[in-house]
């Protein structure tokens, strides 16, 4: 049975999409077979892997239109698969309110799939509405990046507070998988003080692996390409093959 990580933090910007394809890919590259499922109506994750948004997206799958099994895709990765989002999830909030367990569709409709991967990622929008809900109660973990800046911590407890929530109406098993450091400059003392801060605070949930400001992580989502094709030997690549070896370790 493959284990269903949610990636998620309601503030924007804090590499939440970057972490979904890379650390994906990475785990793809390892001999892993992973399902990435793009739950954010502006489909970066899905453009990120040179997805195509069309008619057979995790929309459909929500409605209940189309088995998700029908909305799977290849990607130039081998062993990397996607779910992909389009425009249309973002009325998806209002029109699920009035459709039955609305907070299950997402479990409801990932359960034929689990046993056909490893690992399935579920990229967030970055808020804490209804699909982000369906996210928390379909998974068994939350990854959650927080980007080393001085706002870091920012949100991290409304988060929080809702995952204890959910784990006690919707999802008992979901627990947090691991916080991971994003957007570090190793080379100011801000950087180091917020990586500190974040380290006191959540103690061995943190990665050891942080990932750095890099301009090559930013370019690859623009040839459809994860960072370890884009540019293998950047420090971007180093850095998610080093996290995708960590998070094999922590799940042995």
């Amino acid at each position: 049975m493959g284990k269903t990580i949610a990636i998620t933090n309601q503030k924007g910007g804090v590499g939440k999409t970057t972490t979904s394809i890379n650390l994906a890919a990475c785990l793809a590259e390892a001999g892993k077979k992973i399902l990435l499922i793009d739950l954010d109506p502006q489909g970066n994750s899905t453009s990120g892997v040179g997805g195509k948004a069309d008619q057979n997206s995790i929309y459909e799958a929500l409605m209940g239109r189309l088995p998700a099994s029908a909305c799977v895709q290849k990607t130039a990765v081998e062993g990397l698969y996607l779910i992909p989002s389009d425009i249309r999830l973002t009325g998806a909030e209002l029109e699920l309110v009035e459709l039955e367990q609305r907070e299950y569709r997402l479990k409801l409709i990932l359960k034929s799939l689990e046993s056909q991967y490893d690992f399935l990622f579920i990229d967030c929008p970055p808020s804490l509405g209804l699909l982000t809900l369906n996210a928390l109660t379909a998974a068994q973990r939350v990854l959650i990046p927080i980007q080393c800046e001085y706002y870091a911590l920012e949100g991290v407890t409304s988060l929080m507070n809702t995952v204890t929530r959910v784990k006690h109406t919707f999802n008992p098993r979901l627990d947090i998988e691991g916080i991971l450091l994003t957007m570090l400059d190793g080379r100011t003392n801000l950087g180091l003080q917020v990586v500190d801060q974040v380290k006191k605070h959540f103690k061995s949930r943190v990665y050891a692996t942080a990932i750095p400001r890099n301009v090559r992580l930013g370019e690859a989502p623009s040839h459809g390409l994860p960072i370890h094709l884009y540019d293998p030997r950047s420090i971007g690549a180093d850095s998610y093959r080093r996290l995708a070896k960590e998070f094999l370790q922590r799940n042995k």
